[in-house]
Parts: C-alpha cells; structure tokens; sequence
C-alpha cells in the first residue's frame, strides 16, 4: 500500500478490529482494534451508516494535517466545498481515496508511568477516538487539528 506523503501524514497504520459494540447508540458503534505489528491499540467511535465493519475487518487508518495531494493548508472553504461537485474541475483530495473521513482535535495526551507508551485522544466532533502505543510511533501527534482517513 503506498503512503501519503511525508510532512502531510501525522499517523499511519493498519489495525485489525478486535471488538465491536453498538450497544449504547444507535447510529454509533465503538471499535477497538490491534494494529498490524501489535504494538499499537485504537478505540474509535464510527457513524455506522456512514462506515460498517465487523470483527477481524483489517482498517487502513491515516490522520493527516491536509486534504490536500500536495500537503498545502486547507483554505476557508473546508474539505466539503458544496460548489464544487464532482465536476471534471474540481480538484482531487486524499479524501477522494478513503472510505471514511472525518476532521476533528487531537486534544490531549497521557503518559505511562514507563515512559515507554502514550496515550493520544481526538475528537471528531463527538466521536472519540484513542491510539495507545510506543512513544516513538506516536511522537509525530501533537495538540492540532487533524483528518481522519480510513478503508477497509
């Protein structure tokens, strides 16, 4: 699978889903899911009639700073430019190659007492979403604004 380009890209990483619960929202369901290396673990909060999964689903899961192919910032439009369509105009985004995207906050941070692994939490707009992993592979997080991009 190729990768998004460099300075763009905060996280990037495939997790297989280990646990799915839609038992306190209708049009909600909490994911926890184990990535690929087994050193990281995600909780997410998916819009199920927007995305379904099901256990043992392998996620392809980027945050990113920009939409945008060539990693400029993103101008006062927004990612969802209504007047823009889907025109032969219209400019591509990484958007256009995922199946779930979602922009919200990561918003905080807890260490372990080892020093050894962080705990990064974002909020898309009501929907949560927490990465627990190795320091080194979540350094790249910091208290910002970021896209969410997922496919299965």
């Amino acid at each position: 699978m190729a990768t998004i380009g460099g300075d763009v890209t905060l996280f990037e990483e495939t997790f297989t889903v280990t646990n799915y619960d839609q038992s306190k929202y209708d049009r909600v369901a909490r994911i926890s899911a184990t990535s690929a290396d087994n050193q990281t673990i995600m909780t997410l909060d998916i819009n199920i009639e927007l995305f379904q999964c099901a256990v043992s689903d392998n996620l392809h899961v980027v945050l990113v700073t920009s939409l945008a192919h060539d990693g400029s910032k993103d101008d006062e439009k927004g990612w969802r430019d209504i007047s823009k369509g889907r025109s032969a105009g219209s400019e591509a985004t990484l958007a256009d190659m995922f199946d779930y995207v979602c922009h919200g906050k990561i918003y905080k941070f807890e260490d372990a007492d080892d020093g050894q692994i962080i705990k990064a939490y974002i909020s898309f707009g009501g929907l949560l979403m927490s990465l627990e992993g190795p320091y080194k592979k979540l350094t790249p997080l910091r208290v910002d604004y970021t896209y969410l991009l997922v496919k299965k």
